[in-house]
């Protein structure tokens, strides 16, 4: 099944349009007073092949459900990011990123020692299409990452790119410098409280 092609399907009302790019939370959004309550349901058909793959190969082992329950759909078109940020306490300390279409470079930030985040990335990772990065335990929780915006990504090389030995295709990047496009990713999470329909409604209407 081309995920690709199922997620242009899915009507326009469901995208969240951002300044920078535009978001889609599956199967819906947190609830809850702190946001960080699941409304139970299943996610979308076209990606239980991505699910079956994360559970089979145990990268959610740990986690609350053994399975990630939730993704966020983010589209990025050339010259669009993200700031750095953490993905916060609502989910289990694991996600799941599946990258289509373009390539992107991921930038890695430490927290200095007043948990703020250092003024320059330590670390840049390639994705590329196709591609799934794993982000899990102190990554998860002592460092922030982000999306330049940028059309071009420079200075690609061994030094530069902390993943470069396990880039597949070295030679599209050969150049160092390469343009983005469109790319589509994919962030698998387990979120850790799930609540049926009934009590999700009374969290969406209890100041009402």
């Amino acid at each position: 099944m081309n995920i690709s092609l199922e997620i242009r399907k899915l009507p326009e009302s469901r995208w969240t349009v951002l300044s920078h790019r535009r978001l889609l939370s599956l199967p819906s959004v947190l609830t809850g007073p702190a946001r960080d309550k699941l409304i139970d349901a299943p996610l979308p058909p076209f990606l239980d092949s991505v699910v079956a793959r994360l559970r089979q190969d145990g990268y959610f082992k740990s986690s609350t459900h053994q399975s990630p329950n939730h993704v966020l759909i983010n589209e990025y078109k050339s010259g669009e990011g993200i700031m750095p940020h953490e993905d916060g306490p609502a989910y289990n300390p694991i996600t799941a990123t599946v990258s289509l279409g373009s390539h992107t470079v991921l930038e890695i930030y430490q927290k200095n020692k007043h948990g703020e985040r250092e003024a320059h990335p330590s670390w840049r990772l390639l994705q590329e299409p196709r591609s799934l990065l794993i982000t899990t335990g102190e990554m998860y929780v002592e460092t922030l990452h982000g999306i330049s915006e940028t059309q071009t990504d420079e200075n690609l090389n061994s030094e530069t790119i902390a993943n470069w030995d396990l880039v597949e295709h070295k030679e599209d990047y050969a150049s160092g410098t390469v343009q983005r496009g469109t790319r589509i990713s994919l962030t698998f999470r387990d979120v850790a409280k799930v609540a049926k329909l009934g009590g999700a409604l009374k969290f969406m209407t209890k100041k009402s």
